[in-house]
C-alpha cells in the first residue's frame, strides 16, 4: 500500500497516542498519555511550563522515543514507519532554525527536495507555499533580511510545502506582537478551513479559543481535560464570573464568602474571580457586594484545572 493510499484510510483519527511513557532518569516527562486529534480539525494544547507538551511534539515527530505506549499518525506506527509518516506530515517548530544565508525562496525549495516533492511539482509547490505565507513579494529577500512575522510566516510556510496532511505548530506565535499574531491566526485558520489537521501547542489561551475546535490540557504529563472550549467551560468554570476588586483584605472577603457558598474562585491580578456565578444565590450575592459580571473564559478554565501558582 502507497503512503498516499494509507493515508487515505484515515478517517475518524489523524493523530492517536495510547499509554504514552516518556521518562528521563527520575522525571517522567509524559505519563501514560492519550490523545486524539480528529481528522481535518484542530486540536490546541494546553499545559503550564514542564506539563510535557514539547516532550508530545518531540515523541510524535519521532526526536525522542516513547519507553512505552502506541503513537500513529495518519495510519502510521511511529517511531517504526516515522520516515514515511514524516512525508505526510508538516513540522513547525518553536525555534526559528531557518537558514539565513538562503532566500525565502531557496529555503522553500530546499524542503521541498527533503520532502520529496517530484521534481516537475517542486517549483509550484514552492510558489504555492509562499503565497499561502503572503511572502511572494519577498521571495527573493534573504531570510536575514525579513522581520519577525514574516519568518514566522516562512516557517510555517517550510513546514507546509509538501501539502501535509497533519501539520505540528510548536508555541506558533510565541514572541510575536499582537498585530502580526492576528496575521498568522489568520493563516492556520485557513489550514483548518482547507481541511488540514492541526495540532498547536501554545501558552496563549486566547489562541486555542480563537482557532481550536477542541483543547486538551496537560498537567504532569498527561491529559487532565479536553473537549470544546465551550464544553470546558461550561464543565469547569460555568457560563457567568463575576470580579471583584479592591485591596488584598477585600479580595481575602470575597473569597471566604465565596467558599461558605461553595463556590469557586480564583486570582486575577488584583481582583478575584468568582466562577460559575450563574448559580449564586441572591443571599450571596447581598453579601458580596456589586462586582463586574462576564461570560466565562477558557482562561478560567485552565487556571481552575492547573492551578494559580507558576513553579
Amino acid at each position: 500500500m502507497t503512503t498516499r493510499e494509507r493515508v487515505e484510510t484515515v478517517t475518524a483519527s489523524a493523530l492517536s497516542l495510547r499509554g504514552v511513557v516518556k521518562r528521563y532518569g527520575e522525571i517522567t516527562a509524559v505519563d501514560g498519555l492519550d490523545l486524539t486529534v480528529t481528522a481535518g480539525t484542530c486540536l490546541g494544547l494546553l499545559g503550564p511550563n514542564g506539563a510535557g507538551k514539547s516532550t508530545t511534539m518531540r515523541l510524535i515527530t519521532a526526536q525522542t522515543r516513547a519507553d512505552a505506549g502506541e503513537i500513529e499518525v495518519l495510519g502510521f506506527r511511529v517511531p517504526r514507519e516515522s520516515k514515511r509518516a514524516r512525508t505526510a506530515m508538516g513540522v513547525v517548530p518553536q525555534l526559528d532554525n531557518l537558514d539565513e544565508e538562503l532566500t525565502a525562496r531557496q529555503n522553500l525549495e530546499v524542503f521541498a527536495h527533503l520532502y520529496r516533492v517530484p521534481r516537475a511539482s517542486r517549483a509550484e509547490a514552492v510558489e504555492r507555499a509562499l503565497d499561502l505565507a503572503q511572502l511572494r513579494k519577498r521571495a527573493d529577500t534573504k531570510t536575514d533580511e525579513l522581520s519577525g512575522g514574516m519568518r514566522r510566516r516562512l516557517l510555517i510556510a517550510r513546514g507546509l510545502v509538501h501539502s501535509p496532511r497533519i501539520v505540528l505548530l510548536d508555541e506558533p506565535t510565541v514572541g510575536l506582537d499582537p498585530q502580526v499574531r492576528q496575521e498568522l491566526w489568520a493563516l492556520i485558520d485557513a489550514l483548518r478551513a482547507d481541511g488540514v489537521t492541526v495540532l498547536m501547542s501554545t501558552h496563549y489561551i486566547e489562541e486555542a479559543e480563537r482557532l481550536a475546535d477542541a483543547v486538551a490540557v496537560m498537567s504532569g504529563g498527561r491529559v487532565i481535560a479536553s473537549g470544546t472550549p465551550e464544553d470546558l467551560r461550561g464543565e469547569h468554570a460555568g457560563r457567568d464570573v463575576v470580579e471583584y476588586y479592591g485591596p488584598p483584605g477585600r479580595l481575602a472577603e470575597v473569597e471566604a464568602i465565596a467558599l461558605e457558598a461553595g463556590l469557586t474562585t480564583r486570582r486575577t491580578g488584583p481582583a478575584v474571580s468568582v466562577l460559575r456565578a450563574e448559580s449564586m444565590s441572591e443571599a450571596t450575592t447581598r453579601r458580596l457586594g456589586p462586582g463586574h459580571r462576564r461570560v466565562s473564559n477558557l482562561e478560567d478554565v485552565f487556571v481552575s484545572l492547573t492551578g494559580e501558582a507558576v513553579e
